[in-house]
């Protein structure tokens, strides 16, 4: 597998997971988003503040810079001081334009060059992967929280309960063909947003 071809992949996954944590989000009151189970847990808020925070401190100078920066303040990431709506989605959309301009400023003629994370050398397939598994670790935790919130109001973000069945039956009745897994899910993203 070449570079692009790797890339390509990544970003249609990290595409992938945002629209996951956003149909979790839009199912989801304002006041919901500030919810925590107890004191010890995350709310959908702090998650998504933690999430930037991560994102703006390994994306940033991704390719010049360790991606654990000094003016980084994790520990603060996990204070739940985010007050509304509107800024939880400034944050969510701030970090994953750093992720993505970011992997868009990849290419052949610096794929091989090392990354570090707190002075750790990584592979850039290393540093991507890394962050790959991490995200929607969160994600699925903001996925729960949507769940248990929502309750019987849950709408599916995945293959329905109870329909898989169907599902495998329409995959199956289709030719095999070259297609990224995502491909179809966020086609069908688009066709319920416009």
């Amino acid at each position: 597998m070449n570079a692009t071809t790797y890339l390509e992949g990544v970003k249609k996954q990290f595409h992938y997971y945002k629209s996951l944590g956003e149909k979790t989000m839009d199912q989801l009151s304002d006041e919901s988003l500030f919810w925590q189970y107890n004191e010890e847990s995350n709310s959908i808020a702090t998650i998504v503040k933690h999430l930037w925070g991560n994102m703006k401190s390994r994306w940033t100078n991704f390719l010049t810079s360790d991606g654990e920066k000094e003016w980084r303040a994790r520990d603060a990431e996990f204070e739940n001081d985010i007050q509304t709506k509107e800024e939880l989605l400034t944050k969510w959309n701030e970090g994953w334009q750093c992720l993505f301009e970011a992997l868009d400023s990849i290419n052949d003629t610096n794929f091989d060059q090392p990354i570090y994370i707190r002075n750790i050398e990584h592979s850039i397939t290393e540093a991507i992967n890394r962050q790959l598994a991490h995200y929607p670790y969160h994600i699925g935790q903001i996925v729960f929280l949507g769940k248990m919130i929502c309750d019987q109001d849950w709408e599916s973000l995945s293959i329905a309960r109870g329909k898989s069945k169907a599902y495998n039956e329409k995959r199956f009745a289709q030719p095999k063909h070259k297609a990224h897994y995502t491909d179809k899910l966020m086609k069908d993203k688009d066709a319920t947003n416009s």
